[in-house]
Parts: structure tokens; sequence; C-alpha cells
């Protein structure tokens, strides 16, 4: 197996969270430990991102992120990884296709929040992603209804998994998709990155 990555053996379900976990935060924690129970989930594997091509400013060194991010989460259960600098690749597709390439019977699960369903479409083939893999949405304050009628849902409405299956998701051949509902920290990187630059103004 290629340095910088995890190990998984065959059959094995794992949920891939990808991000610039910029900082990692409790809230990463909670939904990652309810994608684990909730999904079925026998790993979930943090992808921290170089960057964003979505948000305008770079994140921190992903050196530093990645050592927050162990440090936060303490789950055996879950691999803190910046598995795109071991590929080479910088765009989701290209990243879960790789990993397919070298686990060829890991079944793979891409976990996100019910607020990156929203604008999921505007992700680069976003189509070939919803082919791949699964897709585990996590409810977040505010976004359930709009992640409910989002472009993406409407496309991909016959492929919905019920929440009360919600254990059976890594079964499912792709496209599907599930979203569940659960007790949700308002904790955001954006904000905890707003209160050290207030902070820091003061100092």
């Amino acid at each position: 197996m290629r340095a910088g990555l995890p190990f998984a053996l065959p059959g094995m379900r794992v949920g891939l969270l990808g991000g610039s976990f910029d900082p990692a935060h409790p809230g990463h924690v909670h939904i990652t430990e309810e994608a684990l129970r909730r999904f079925g989930l026998d790993r979930v594997w943090w992808l921290v991102s170089p960057g964003n091509p979505l948000k305008p400013q770079g994140p921190a060194p992903l050196k530093e992120r990645i050592a927050t991010a162990r440090n936060i989460m303490q789950n055996p259960a879950v691999h803190v990884t910046g598995v795109e600098v071991a590929l080479g690749t910088r765009m989701t597709a290209d990243t879960i296709a790789g990993l397919q390439r070298l686990y060829p019977r890991v079944r793979f699960v891409w976990l996100m929040g019910a607020d990156n369903l929203v604008q999921f479409d505007r992700w680069d083939r976003w189509s070939e992603i919803a082919g791949r893999v699964p897709l585990g949405i996590v409810a977040r304050p505010g976004w359930r209804m709009p992640a409910r009628f989002s472009r993406t849902a409407r496309i991909l409405w016959r492929n919905r998994i019920p929440e009360g299956k919600a254990m059976q998701l890594a079964d499912h051949a792709p496209p599907a998709w599930c979203m569940i509902n659960v007790p949700m920290s308002k904790q955001s990187s954006t904000a905890i990155r707003a209160l050290q630059r207030k902070v820091a103004k003061k100092d």
C-alpha cells in the first residue's frame, strides 16, 4: 500500500469525510460518530484536503490541520489522513476513483452535511461522484429542507434510501443516497476562525 494511505480489509464499509477541517472541531467529531453508527460503517476516513476550490481563501497549512484533527478525533475507528496528497489528486471525483483502484473490494460511502448537498451540483463531476459511491447525508441545523429540495436531490430522488434503512446504504449500488436527521451542534469552522481573529485583534 502506498505511503500515507490507511489500511482497509476487503468488504469493509468505509465512510469518506472530505473537507479542509480548518480547524477540526467537536461538530466534525459528532457527525462522524453519528455516521459511523447510523450508516453501519466499520471506519471513517477524514480526508483533509490541501484546499477547497469553492472557498476564496486558502486554509491553514495541511500538516497543522491534520495535527489538530488527530488531536480532537480520538475514536480509533476514524483515521485522519491527507489522502489527496498521497494520491496526487485535488478533485473529489479523482480522489474517489483513486481510492477505488487501490481498494477495489472496500465499500466506500461519501459523507457530507446537508448544506453540501444543496451545492453538490456545483462540484466538479458531481454526477460521476454519485455514480461511484453511495452518499451519506447528515442533516445540519436549518439545512434539512433545503437539502431535500436541492437540485441534486430532485435529480436523484428515485435513488433515495429511506432513513429507516440507513444501515444498508453501503450495500446499495450507486447512485444511492440517504439523509439522516441527528441532533446537531451549530459549531462550524467558519465561526471558530472568526472567533480566533477577534481574539487576535484584542491581543
